[in-house]
């Protein structure tokens, strides 16, 4: 099961609408929902929450916004989960991810950091990468020597949309993840929205009757 959660994102007002700060926006929201707020833990540099009614859970959970910027992530995701004994198995760290467009979204369990600064740093100080990952689309600017400064650039509403609808969708999980029904959640997380039924045909045109023509049955004999 999910004991701590980890958005990952830069400190600042000035990053705060940036493509790079999406997993901040994740966990801003479930805090929402959840009826709780992230307050400053120094001794876990960052903000932090936790959560002891969650639906599902069966202890308290952890939120976390790493306050170190994003290349130092892992300084403080590892002081809070060595503090209370959690697991890199019981770790999500959501993050905005190139290799999507915005709109798409995938949740897995280890791999690679793809480049990710804050998965890299977070895979340094774990001394793991077995933590679970739900990785936000935020698209690519299409030539790798851009892609620094497309991070921390706004996106336009359109895109900010498409992240927010994945954002509303994944968090409809958030009771399985704490429940530990891994494969369930990423079922949901998956799932693709229902096709359209295709229009009904329309139905052929009634023959018309030749005007003064007796009813088909009218021909039978009848007594009087």
């Amino acid at each position: 099961m999910i004991r701590l959660i980890v958005g990952l994102g830069n400190p600042g007002t000035e990053y705060e609408d940036t493509r790079h700060n999406a997993g901040f926006w994740w966990v801003d929201t479930l805090a929402r929902r959840l009826g709780t707020s992230l307050q400053v833990e120094r001794n876990y540099f960052g903000l932090a929450a936790r959560v002891n009614n969650a639906p599902g859970a069966s202890g308290p959970i952890w939120l976390l916004e790493p306050m170190t910027y994003m290349n130092l992530s892992g300084k403080s995701v590892a002081s809070l989960a060595r503090f209370f004994k959690i697991a890199p198995e019981e770790i999500l760290a959501v993050h905005d991810e190139l290799d999507l467009a915005p709109g798409e979204m995938k949740f897995k369990q280890g791999g690679g950091n793809g480049g990710h600064n804050g998965l890299k740093d977070m895979q340094a100080q774990l001394g793991s990468a077995n933590f679970w990952r739900l990785r936000l689309g935020i698209g690519h600017p299409g030539v790798k020597a851009e892609v620094a400064a497309y991070v921390l650039r706004k996106p336009p509403l359109s895109e900010r949309q498409a992240i927010e609808d994945c954002i509303d969708k994944s968090l409809q999980a958030a009771e399985l993840l704490f429940k530990g029904e891994m494969d369930k959640a990423m079922m949901k997380i998956h799932a693709k929205p229902p096709r359209p039924k295709p229009p009904k045909p329309p139905k052929p045109p009634v023959p018309e009757t030749a005007e003064g023509a007796a009813p088909a049955d009218s021909d039978k004999e009848t007594s009087t």
